[in-house]
C-alpha cells in the first residue's frame, strides 16, 4: 500500500493523501474518513443475505469501517461513520477469509469495501476457493471496477436512486444516478450473466439491490425501469428490499422517519412484477426490523490468541 498518491479511488475524487495507518479517536482525512490500512468491525457467517448468497451455512462477511456515501438512514451508521473498528493488515485480512471458509462460508462477502481497494487487492493476490463478493453502495468509479477484474466474481451493488434530488438530499451525492448506473454496467461487462451451481448458490454475476424508501415510490419505479431497460432475463438478479427502518440521522427527515406502509410496498412490488423482471428477490414485511442489524464489536477480526 502507498500513502503518497492523492486518492481517486471513488467518485468523490477527494485527492487527499490518505494516512497509511489508523489513528483511533481521530477523524481521518478524506470523505470516507478511512486510512489505507483496512479497518473492520465484524467478520462472521451472515445468514440474512439473499438465499443464493447465504445458503445453508452463511455468507462469510467482512464489515469494513468507513464509507464513501453518507446516507442519512444508514443501518450500519455506527461503522460507516468511520469511528468504530479494528485496524488490520492485508495479511490478516487474508487469514480472516480463510477462517470464514473453514467455518463453511459459501463465499467471502466484502461489505463497504471501497475505501480499502489497495489492501483488498493485496489480500486477493492468490485466488480463493469460493467466490468473492463486492458488496457496495453502487457509488463506484469504472476505473476502480476495472482494477478488481479477476479478483471479484460477484458484484452486489445498491441502486439507491434514479432521482438526483433525493440522492443529494439523503446521501450527499447528486451525481449518484449516473455514477451508479455506469458502475453497474461495467460490473456486468466484467463478470457477465449470473451463474448458479447445482445447489442454487451464486457463483458469479451481478445482484442489483434497491432499498425502498418511505415516500419515494416514484424513485423506486425509476430504478426498476432502469434495470428492466438495460438487462434481459438471465443476465442479472434484482433484489427489491423492504427492510428499511429509520437509522442514523433519519429522524432529521420526518418523511422517511418511519417504516414503509403496506400500500407503499404493495405498489412497489406490483410495479416490479409488471416490469418483466423475472430474476430476483422480494422481502417479507418482517425484514423491516433492527433485529437483523448485526452488532459491530470486532467479532472475528483479531486472532483468537489476541
Amino acid at each position: 500500500m502507498s500513502s503518497k498518491t492523492p486518492c481517486r479511488d471513488c467518485p468523490r475524487q477527494c485527492g487527499v493523501v490518505r494516512s497509511l495507518t489508523y489513528t483511533p479517536y481521530r477523524t481521518m482525512p478524506g470523505y470516507c474518513h478511512s486510512p489505507l490500512q483496512p479497518v473492520a468491525a465484524r467478520a462472521a457467517l451472515h445468514e440474512w443475505e439473499e438465499p443464493c448468497i447465504s445458503g445453508k451455512h452463511g455468507s462469510g462477511t467482512v464489515f469494513f469501517t468507513g464509507c464513501n456515501l453518507r446516507c442519512c438512514f444508514c443501518q450500519n451508521s455506527v461503522i460507516s461513520s468511520g469511528h468504530t473498528g479494528i485496524p488490520i493488515s492485508p495479511a490478516r485480512l487474508r487469514e480472516i477469509y480463510c477462517e470464514l471458509i473453514c467455518r463453511g462460508a459459501h463465499n467471502i462477502n466484502l461489505v463497504t469495501p471501497t475505501p480499502y481497494i489497495q489492501a483488498i487487492l493485496e489480500s486477493l493476490q492468490e485466488p480463493l476457493p469460493v467466490p468473492v463478493i463486492y458488496n457496495c453502495g453502487g457509488y463506484e468509479t469504472t476505473e476502480t471496477i476495472d482494477r478488481l477484474a479477476g479478483h471479484i466474481q460477484i458484484y452486489l451493488p445498491d441502486l439507491k436512486y434514479m432521482d438526483a434530488d433525493l440522492a443529494q438530499k439523503y446521501s450527499g451525492a447528486a451525481d449518484y444516478p449516473d455514477i451508479a448506473a455506469q458502475a453497474i454496467l461495467r460490473m456486468y461487462d466484467q463478470v457477465g450473466p449470473y451463474e448458479l451451481d447445482d445447489d442454487n448458490m451464486l457463483q458469479k454475476g451481478v445482484v442489483i439491490r434497491h432499498l425502498i424508501l418511505p415516500d419515494c415510490i416514484e424513485n423506486t419505479k425509476r430504478v426498476i425501469d432502469w434495470a428492466a431497460d438495460h438487462f434481459t432475463e438471465g443476465q442479472v438478479l434484482f433484489s427489491l428490499m423492504r427492510q428499511y427502518v429509520p437509522c442514523g440521522s433519519a429522524a432529521d427527515y420526518p418523511e422517511i422517519n418511519r417504516t414503509l406502509t403496506d400500500a407503499e410496498y404493495d405498489k412497489a412490488e406490483q410495479y416490479l412484477f409488471d416490469s418483466g423482471i423475472e430474476d430476483g428477490f422480494v422481502q417479507e414485511k418482517a425484514s423491516a426490523s433492527t433485529d437483523f442489524i448485526p452488532s459491530f464489536h470486532g467479532e472475528g477480526i483479531l486472532k483468537a490468541s489476541q
